[in-house]
């Protein structure tokens, strides 16, 4: 029988490869974006608990209303913004779920959607899928800033959606507060909705302030948030995450929510609920990686890698360009057949595959693993 593929230039991806090849080759890890310790261990007791409380039945379509209720409070405090309990926020079966239900509920054939490129992968795919153009726009390598002239030059009738991710993935920058407010003067009058992709929020440096899409009300009236549990508590195998949106876009997100989804693990976001009435579980997260970022940086500082501290995330874009000149795919392999050491070639998130000689480092590991990594980065 044959198959017309809806994503026929779509094969196995580089986490996929990278991950295969460094089990091959018993690489120290810091490819993939997951940390390498436990969850707190109260979290891991308020899950046992909810497993013997007769949770095990569907959860309510858009999650669980205390858990809702919860969320709606913690956004308030922190954007003064209200999502209400009802209407407004959706659990999700984690990020990527809620950004391809997100894209499938409002974009539609021969529309248009503006990526910045490097760009998560999830984006592109899921705007193909639904017959779309995805319009991408390249943030310059080293520091990754959107030229704004660009993005109003890209505009057009067909322009549906736009979509932004702040603090970034895979650069490890952040949108400041004049960005925020060019993307709201780009869109006023507009039928533009933006998509925010937000589930690194509490993990940013230096004291900055994230610049949440909720904290300017002209963006949030036309804006769906995405969040993450897995980023925010160390539990990315729980695939837990959370849409924020107006009633009125919300309302179309459960429809396309519902029937892919439906709702997601119930016993898991009682435990969640319990675990957020600690706000201490997610505001020391900033400082929790900064210190593993110093750490990583201090001991690669003497090294032939340049880099420029990532200003969130928990990765780290450390370029090579004064150890070699092959592509950043070929390097990414030597590294981990020849040292023992995994990383992600930037260039599979840029705009036609651009090779900046640039990998990506995840530091969301134990302190003697990331020793071990910055051993083999200085031998070069």
């Amino acid at each position: 029988m044959k198959v017309q593929s809806k994503l026929p230039h779509v094969g196995t991806t580089i986490f996929t490869e990278i991950n295969r090849v460094a089990q091959k080759h018993q690489a120290i890890n810091l490819a993939q974006g997951f940390p390498g310790y436990e969850p707190h261990p109260e979290l891991i007791e308020h899950l046992k608990k909810a497993i013997h409380t007769s949770r095990h039945q569907y959860a309510p379509m858009p999650g669980i209303f205390s858990l809702r209720e919860s969320l709606g409070k913690k956004m308030k405090k922190a954007y003064n913004q209200n999502y209400h309990t009802e209407n407004e926020i959706t659990i999700t079966a984690g990020a990527t779920q809620a950004i391809f239900t997100a894209i499938a509920a409002f974009i539609k054939k021969d529309d248009e959607v503006i990526v910045f490129k490097p760009a998560y992968d999830c984006y592109e795919p899921a705007i193909e899928l639904q017959g779309a153009k995805a319009i991408t726009i390249e943030m310059k390598a080293p520091k990754y800033k959107i030229d704004w002239e660009e993005v109003k030059s890209k505009i057009n009738s067909k322009t549906r959606m736009i979509i932004i991710n702040t603090p970034h993935n895979p650069t490890g920058t952040i949108l400041e507060k004049n960005d925020m407010l060019s993307l709201e003067k780009l869109v006023e009058n507009t039928n533009i909705i933006i998509l925010s992709d937000e589930v690194y929020e509490h993990i940013i440096f230096d004291k900055q302030q994230h610049q949440s899409a909720a904290l300017y009300p002209k963006i949030a009236e036309r804006a769906i948030l995405v969040y993450s549990f897995g980023k925010t508590f160390h539990i990315t195998g729980w695939k837990l995450g959370y849409a924020a949106a107006p009633k009125y876009l919300m309302k179309e997100f459960q429809k396309v929510h519902q029937f892919n989804v439906f709702s997601v693990n119930h016993f898991a976001q009682v435990a969640i609920q319990k675990h957020l009435q600690n706000p201490k579980h997610y505001l020391d997260l900033a400082n929790f990686f900064q210190e593993k970022r110093d750490f990583f940086l201090e001991l690669i500082k003497n090294s032939k890698f340049d880099f420029i501290p990532a200003q969130g995330t928990y990765f780290q874009n450390l370029s090579y360009q004064n150890i070699s000149d092959k592509k950043d795919t070929d390097f990414a392999i030597q590294l981990i057949q020849e040292k023992k050491l995994a990383a992600i070639p930037v260039s599979v998130f840029q705009k036609n595959q651009k090779d900046e000689k640039m990998l990506r480092f995840c530091f969301a590991k134990e302190k003697d693993i990331l020793k071990k990594a910055a051993e083999i980065l200085n031998s070069f």
